[in-house]
């Protein structure tokens, strides 16, 4: 994830990547930590800092990257970008470009899952994430009602790296405790930097929360390295000092490894081979993801309209697209 995050930022800065990019370098214990938690059955949603999300629930690195190229290859073929990756195989549910705007779908699949089990099974869990910047939106107020009401398998996860966009929490929230925002839904926080810490303490959420007992928040507490956006510098709002002391004492790559030479796992030379082995890996799927295209221009209008289901044979191709000047529109009208 880590390799991955920084060639993204070197791939964009090198214009292979345009638009919107919002990487997750320095939140990685929480995906993986959650993954290595949930069920392959369980529902997964995210905000649009989605890349790394989308290769613990399935992708791969050359399918992210072709993504973001805009290639058909990509895991939403080249279609969605950095903000909109998808894996229903996996039940990923994918990044949202809009803030906030996950959590009402991450409580409709937390409908779905409860309504799709036989009574008294476990029921699989949902899991909207979203970061503290989103916390105070309506729509999470009224899907945690919603949720409670009807005791339903949802999980609001809340990744608090502490900064929405490049606003601190104590300048942007009254209440920064996060966890406890759902009243009287329970709440946990959790060290977001500790995979170990992410694991066990979302084993017991998934437990409580698949077995009935109603929603729950979660706080992780993480720290993201890069800026909001590739946009965004990422010093202007906190000092280069803030980014290196979290770098030196919380970094969750640098505890896994601390934590594995400690027991006895790996030695130091191990660590550093495993990490070549990973460079090279990625650099590899660069550069075979870089083999790909765009998708041909027919695929602007495909899956838009179907009469009667998604596959590709029943679908209607409109005779025309009006595009923002008439010139450059499609179809066989013209």
């Amino acid at each position: 994830m880590r390799r991955m995050e920084i060639t993204c930022d070197n791939e964009y800065k090198a214009r292979n990547i345009r638009g919107f990019c919002h990487l997750y370098d320095g939140q990685e214990a929480v995906a993986t930590g959650m993954n290595a938690a949930l069920s392959p059955e369980d529902s997964w949603i995210t905000s649009y800092r989605c890349h790394c999300t989308a290769l613990a629930r399935g992708g791969s690195v050359e399918a992210v990257l072709a993504e973001l190229f805009g290639f058909q290859s990509g895991m939403s073929k080249g279609k969605g970008g950095s903000m909109h990756f998808y894996n229903k195989a996996h039940n990923f549910f994918g990044g949202q470009g809009i803030v906030g705007a996950q959590v009402p779908v991450g409580t409709g699949l937390a409908f779905a899952n409860k309504y799709n089990t036989k009574p008294g099974e476990t029921m699989p869990v949902a899991v909207a994430c979203y970061g503290d910047g989103a916390a105070n939106q309506g729509q999470i107020w009224e899907s945690a009602n919603m949720a409670a009401l009807w005791k339903l398998p949802m999980i609001f996860c809340i990744e608090n790296n502490h900064y929405g966009m490049g606003t601190s929490v104590e300048r942007h929230s009254s209440h920064s405790d996060y966890f406890k925002m759902g009243n009287h839904i329970p709440g946990l926080r959790i060290d977001g930097m500790n995979i170990l810490a992410v694991r066990e303490g979302f084993r017991f959420v998934k437990d409580f929360v698949g077995s009935g007992n109603g929603p729950m928040y979660v706080e992780m507490m993480t720290y993201r390295y890069h800026g909001h956006s590739m946009s965004d510098p990422g010093t202007t709002y906190r000092n280069r000092e803030e980014i290196a002391l979290t770098r030196s004492t919380r970094d969750p790559l640098e505890f896994v490894k601390r934590t594995m030479i400690d027991a006895g796992f790996v030695d130091s030379e191990e660590i550093k081979n495993i990490e070549k082995t990973i460079r090279k890996d990625v650099q590899k799927s660069v550069m075979t993801a870089k083999e790909s295209s765009p998708p041909p221009l027919e695929e602007l209008w495909s899956y838009l309209y179907a009469k009667d289901n998604l596959k590709r044979e029943s679908q209607e191709i409109p005779d025309f697209i009006r595009a923002p000047f008439y010139q450059n529109s499609f179809g066989r009208i013209l």
